[in-house]
């Protein structure tokens, strides 16, 4: 993340060849290179502790975390948080439990296994 835009590249290589290429952007992460770091990382998980946060609090930091998603979503979104807690690449985790904590909710973001992901979140 850089000024709360996400930043990405990608290295490509070809077995049969000694030939490769890199492929960058920032916004929104594309998502095969999204899949390509859950599959070399990992996905984790976000999720309060403690006191559950106001639905409405977490409605806002979702949209000024991700600001092309929709209402629906984000509530949508936001109950998830208060139940299992959501999941995605550590990058998205951390930026959302950023805003999450500059609005006073408590967060933890924590490794989960491949079997527990759910869906994209930004």
């Amino acid at each position: 993340m850089e000024r709360g835009v996400a930043r990405w590249s990608i290295e490509t290589g070809c077995e049969d060849c000694p030939h490769g290429g890199c492929e960058q952007g920032c916004g929104r992460v594309p998502e095969y290179v999204r899949q390509a770091l859950l599959r070399s990382h990992g996905p984790v998980r976000l999720r309060p502790q403690g006191e559950p946060p106001r639905t409405a609090v977490v409605m806002r930091a979702l949209r000024e975390a991700f600001p092309a998603l929709p209402p629906e979503t984000a509530r949508a979104l936001a109950d998830e948080l208060a139940g299992p807690g959501l999941t995605g690449t550590l990058v998205e985790m951390e930026h959302l439990a950023g805003r999450l904590r500059a609005r006073s909710v408590t967060v933890v973001v924590e490794p989960l296994g491949a079997r527990g992901m759910r869906r994209r979140v930004g």
